[in-house]
C-alpha cells in the first residue's frame, strides 16, 4: 500500500491534475480525483482515464476549463459532466450528484449535491469511493474503500439490497470487479445479488451486453461467470451457461461441461495471449467499443473469441442421449450449439460481425477431430481453410483450448496432431495462395464461356470450379476452362 500511496502522489503532481486543481481553486471551488483512478493508483495498477467531481455546476466548470484546455464537449451536461482536453488528455468533470430512484427504471432523477462525501456514498463499490482533493492532495474515504482495498474485498457503500435496489446494473459489475481486480464478494452483496436477481429485468439488452462484454475482457472472466451462476443472475441472459451443468446418473458418465468450459474459457485466453501479441490494448474497464491507447504490448481481447469458447459447447444439452452400455453422446451439439448463441447475442443485441464469428466458430470447433482420427487429404484441408475463412487463426486457439483432457498421451497426441494440420496449412498455403481459395474463372468469364446470363446456371458453375480448386489444386486457367466446358456438355 507504501506503493500506491506514493503512486497516488505522483498523479496528483502530474500537469494535467496540478493545472486544474489550481484553475478550481483559483474560482473558488472544490476539486477531486474520484473513483477508479484512486483506487488503481492505491493498488500499483496503471490509470487510464482521469475522472474529476466538483461542487462546481456545468457552466462554471466549462467557464473553468476553458483557459486551459484545447478543446471541451458538453454532451453530459444534463447529468452534470463536462468533458475537456487538457495538456494533451482527455478528463470528464462532474458536478457532485445526490441522485434518486424511484426502483421502476434504473435511470436515476439526476440531482446535483453540496458535498464530496454525498457524492462518494451513493456509489457503487466502496473500493470506487474515495477522492483525492487536488491540489491539497488529502483522501476522501467515508465509506471504508482503503480498508476493503487492503481485504480485497468488494462491498457496496450503502446495505447491499438498497444500492442493487437503486441499480440493478451494479450486480453485473460486482462480477467484472472481482474478475478485474481479483476480489472477493462480501457475503451479504452476494445475499443481496441473490435476492434480487429479478430486478435485473429492468435493465436494458445493451447495458447488460456491455457489462458482460467488460467481464470478458478481464485476464480471467471466469471469477465472474462462477459469481453471476452461483447467484442465479446469469438465468436473466445467458440461460445456456449454468443449463451445461449436466446430471450424471450412475450409469452414464461423462465430463462435466461447465468446469470443461470454463477451462476452455481460461485455456483460450491463455492461447490468445501468446499467439497474439501485436497492437494495443484497452484497460478491462473501458468502453465496450474501446479504443487503441497508443501503448505497445499485447492484442486487445478478443471477445468474440471468447464469447465462443464460453458457448461452444451449449447445444449439448439438448442433444444429450444416454446410449446402453453406459455412453454418452451429443451429436450435433456443433449445429445446434449455434443456433442457440446466435438466438441469445440478439437478443442481447450484440452487432452481426460478432453473432456471425460466434456461431461459425461453435459450427466448425468439432471439425479437426476427424484429423486426429485420420489423415486428411489435401483437399479436406483445402475446405477446412475454405469453411473457416478469415476466422482460421481463431479456430486454431478455440480447438487447441477444446482439448481439456487428464489423459497426458491423448492430449500429447491431439496436440501433435493440430501441429501437423497447422504445417500443411502452411505448407499449401505457400505453393498455392490457399487464403485465396477461389476458382480460376470468374463469374464474368463462366457467362462468356457458357453463353449464358446472371443467373442461377451462373452460381452452379462457381461452386463447380470451386469444388474442382479445393479437390485438385490449381489447374491454370486453360485447364479450369477446359473442365468447365466439358462439364457444361455432360450436364446438358
Amino acid at each position: 500500500m507504501a506503493e500506491g500511496v506514493a503512486r497516488l502522489g505522483a498523479l496528483a503532481e502530474s500537469p494535467v491534475v496540478a493545472a486544474l486543481g489550481r484553475a478550481f481553486a483559483d474560482a473558488g471551488h472544490d476539486l477531486a480525483i474520484v473513483g477508479g483512478p484512486v483506487r488503481d493508483a492505491l493498488l500499483g495498477r496503471a490509470v487510464h482515464d482521469l475522472d474529476f467531481t466538483t461542487d462546481a455546476r456545468p457552466d462554471d466548470i466549462l467557464r473553468i476549463v476553458k483557459p486551459i484546455s484545447t478543446a471541451q464537449w458538453d454532451i453530459g451536461r444534463a447529468f452534470g459532466t463536462i468533458g475537456a482536453k487538457v495538456r494533451g488528455e482527455q478528463v470528464e468533470i462532474t458536478t457532485y450528484r445526490a441522485d434518486s430512484y424511484n426502483g421502476v427504471t434504473r435511470k436515476p432523477t439526476v440531482e446535483f449535491g453540496d458535498t464530496l462525501e454525498g457524492d462518494l456514498v451513493r456509489r457503487d463499490f466502496t473500493v470506487n469511493s474515495m477522492a483525492l482533493r487536488v491540489p491539497a492532495r488529502t483522501l476522501v474515504d467515508p465509506t471504508g474503500g482503503v480498508e476493503d482495498l487492503v481485504a480485497r474485498r468488494l462491498r457496496t457503500p450503502a446495505a447491499a439490497d438498497i444500492s442493487f435496489g437503486d441499480d440493478p446494473l451494479r450486480m453485473l459489475r460486482a462480477a467484472r470487479f472481482a474478475s478485474q481486480l481479483d476480489f472477493a464478494v462480501d457475503p451479504a452483496t452476494v445475499t443481496a445479488m441473490e435476492q434480487l436477481r429479478a430486478t435485473l429485468a429492468i435493465v436494458s439488452p445493451e447495458r447488460i451486453q456491455g457489462e458482460l462484454v467488460r467481464l470478458l475482457q478481464t485476464d480471467d472472466p471466469v471469477i465472474g461467470i462462477r459469481l453471476l451462476v452461483e447467484t442465479g443472475l446469469i438465468d436473466g441472459f445467458l440461460p445456456e451457461v449454468p443449463a451445461l451443468k449436466l446430471e450424471v446418473d450412475e450409469h452414464h458418465h461423462h465430463k462435466d461441461v461447465y468446469e470443461h468450459s470454463l477451462t476452455v474459457l481460461r485455456q483460450t485466453i491463455e492461447l490468445e495471449k501468446t499467439r497474439n501479441p501485436v497492437p494495443t490494448a484497452p484497460p478491462p474497464d473501458a468502453d465496450a467499443s474501446g479504443g487503441a491507447s497508443g501503448r505497445v504490448g499485447p492484442a486487445a481481447p478478443d471477445v468474440p473469441l471468447r464469447l465462443a469458447a464460453l458457448l461452444h459447447d451449449i447445444g449439448k444439452p439438448a442433444t444429450r442421449k444416454l446410449e446402453p452400455g453406459g455412453g454418452v453422446t451429443f451429436y450435433h451439439h456443433d449445429i445446434k450449439g449455434a443456433r442457440l448463441a446466435r438466438k441469445r447475442l440478439q437478443a442481447l443485441r450484440f452487432d452481426s460481425d460478432t453473432i456471425g464469428v460466434v456461431t461459425r466458430l461453435i459450427e466448425l470447433h468439432l471439425r479437426f477431430f476427424g484429423y486426429s482420427e485420420g489423415a486428411w487429404t489435401d483437399a479436406a484441408v483445402r475446405r477446412y481453410v475454405r469453411d473457416a475463412g478469415d476466422e482460421l487463426d481463431r479456430l486454431h486457439i478455440l480447438t487447441r483450448a477444446d482439448v481439456t483432457t487428464r489423459n497426458a498421451k491423448k492430449a500429447g497426441r491431439l496436440a501433435r496432431a493440430y501441429d501437423d494440420i497447422e504445417r500443411r496449412i502452411a505448407e499449401l498455403s505457400a505453393q498455392e495462395e490457399l487464403a485465396a481459395m477461389r476458382p480460376e474463372v470468374d463469374g464474368n468469364r463462366i457467362q462468356e464461356l457458357l453463353g449464358i446470363g446472371p443467373g442461377r446456371e451462373v452460381g452452379e458453375a462457381y461452386r463447380f470450379l470451386l469444388d474442382l480448386r479445393l479437390d485438385e489444386g490449381i489447374l491454370g486457367v486453360d485447364e479450369a476452362e477446359r473442365r468447365l466446358l466439358a462439364w457444361w456438355a455432360a450436364r446438358s
